[in-house]
């Protein structure tokens, strides 16, 4: 048998996360290093699984398979394509920086309503997520699937509501009271979501007899599947429904803003630039390839959707006076991106979206990261409260400006790349949603730009006239998510050359191929 790669991956950060909770109380720090070391371990097999991947090779590669519940034909069946691999490795990569970012996001507090935090089941929550995250991106069984995407809200939940920002306005009650708000807030509709997936996955049952992605695949092939119109497109939506709510996609996004506002900022990355994509991974894996013709047919009104979260996410980061409500926002904005080019059906716009998650998972924890830095120092999200901070601070100033460059999807870091595919894909298939989306690029530059000028340029104010710069730990985490962008800005081809087959792949479960140019015959 050979060495289940997959499996020691996912239980490398679980088995990481039991070693930390089981620390001792009084030895904070030497949790905090074991997580650590856990994590590095994780992106050190992450990276193993990456190179061993063979993009020319079978569609779903390092594959396990073991008999879990026989009764109900739920087998541990495990797989990664290309989109899974760089998921996975995007995943990987991102933890050790959200812990070390959270170095003191959990130590004890001294208030009237708080007497301690637990350090250790911090950390140990965080590589909780980590482990059911990349378990849901290799995950080939679509019960297998569906626990994961289930199971991961329980340490969000902890995560968002036990360890709320600290940079609250008003009294510690009112900032419990508004953390716990945003963590139920975000369980209930997560949970909605899932309830009406469990229905859709054992109607997929009752109708392919397997849960199994590979089993219904050759069922389909080979002629001995056939799924009604209507039952395929109930499924689609039960399914779709589940997905979308985690992605999010409006209207089903407003847990998002409140989560990423009341969470620190490591967690608020943990949520938006990992967890969220397990959501819009599954319309790629499950919505296009158990039911392509109801993806089909629900391709305009999906389009739809993802132009107005394009623009109302845009829109609202605007308007925002909090610095990680507008993150927030222009999160569902970028989320809107990443969908419409999953639905353009085009290998350029399924490329791009891939990409996207990748690319927005990395620029997204750079910003966050950074302003959580910020945040901390001053202690409140207003933006108001700011002003001058480069002067003072010249470097945090800087990393600030690469971050929010990227968010804008500046040519030369990597969220450039993937906007392009994903615009040039949508314009060729549907050329009015392309222009249309075009919109949200300029909105980007708006709000970033403002965002920027309003916090760090013009006359130092008195309450960060002695802020300190970026300190050796903070660097460890902002310089290395700036190169990496401008890394993949510059040479995007190690992960295309990933991406792409799997996207032929999924362009053939769904019968479609990119429009061809009209080209007018000379006279």
């Amino acid at each position: 048998m050979s060495f289940p790669l997959l499996t020691a991956t996912a239980a490398l950060p679980a088995i990481g996360a039991i070693a930390t909770a089981a620390v001792p109380a009084a030895r904070r720090t030497a949790a905090k290093w074991l997580a650590l070391l856990f994590s590095l371990g994780t992106l050190v097999l992450a990276a193993v699984v990456f190179l061993r991947f063979e993009p020319g090779g079978d569609r779903y590669q390092l594959t396990e398979s073991r008999a879990w519940i026989a009764d109900f034909g739920v087998r541990y069946e495990l797989g990664v394509d290309g989109i899974g691999v760089a998921l996975l490795g995007l995943t990987a990569l991102l933890i050790p920086f959200v812990i070390v970012a959270a170095w003191h996001d959990a130590d004890p507090l001294e208030t009237k309503s708080t007497r301690w935090r637990p350090t250790q089941g911090f950390f140990a929550l965080i590589l909780m997520v980590e482990a059911m995250v990349i378990l849901s991106f290799v995950a080939t069984d679509v019960f297998l699937f569906y626990i994961l995407f289930e199971a991961m809200l329980i340490p969000m939940y902890f995560l968002i509501g036990g360890f709320g920002d600290r940079a609250h306005a008003g009294s510690d009650e009112s900032a419990a009271t508004q953390r716990s708000y945003a963590a139920v807030k975000f369980l209930l509709y997560n949970l909605a979501g899932g309830l009406i997936m469990l229905a859709a996955v054992i109607g997929l049952y009752v109708v392919a007899g397997s849960f199994s992605l590979s089993e219904i695949a050759e069922a389909r092939a080979n002629g001995s599947l056939e799924m009604a119109t209507s039952t395929e497109r109930w499924l689609f939506l039960g399914f779709f429904f589940a997905f979308a709510v985690k992605a999010p996609l409006w209207p089903l996004h407003t847990w998002l803003p409140n989560a990423m506002g009341e969470a620190t900022a490591p967690v608020a990355v943990l949520i938006t630039a990992i967890v969220d994509k397990v959501g819009t991974f599954a319309m790629l894996r499950f919505c296009l390839g158990l039911f392509p013709e109801a993806s089909k047919w629900a391709t305009p009104v999906v389009i739809t959707l993802a132009l107005i979260s394009i623009l109302y996410g845009a829109l609202l980061a605007v308007g925002q006076r909090d610095i990680k409500r507008l993150i927030a926002y222009a999160s569902i904005s970028h989320f809107g991106f990443i969908i419409l080019g999953i639905f353009a059906m085009t290998s350029q716009g399924q490329s791009g979206a891939t990409l996207y998650m990748v690319n927005h998972g990395i620029s997204t924890a750079a910003l966050l990261l950074v302003a959580g830095f910020l945040i901390t120092r001053r202690g409140s999200r207003l933006i108001a409260d700011y002003g001058g901070v480069q002067k003072v601070a010249p470097v945090l100033a800087g990393t600030f400006l690469i971050g929010g460059l990227a968010t804008l999807s500046l040519p030369g870091l990597a969220p450039f790349v993937s906007e392009f595919l994903v615009l040039v894909g949508t314009f060729s298939a549907y050329p009015v949603a392309g222009i249309i989306a075009t919109s949200g690029i300029v909105l980007a530059a708006l709000y970033v730009l403002v965002l920027y000028q309003r916090t760090m340029t013009g006359p130092v104010q008195e309450s960060v006239r002695s802020m300190p710069d970026l300190r050796a730990r903070e660097l460890a985490v902002a310089v290395p998510l700036i190169a990496v962008l401008i890394f993949l800005g510059v040479f995007p081809k190690p992960l295309t050359e990933v991406v792409n087959p799997a996207v032929e792949h999924t362009m053939s479960d769904v019968q479609k191929k990119d429009p061809q140019p009209e080209v007018e015959a000379a006279k």
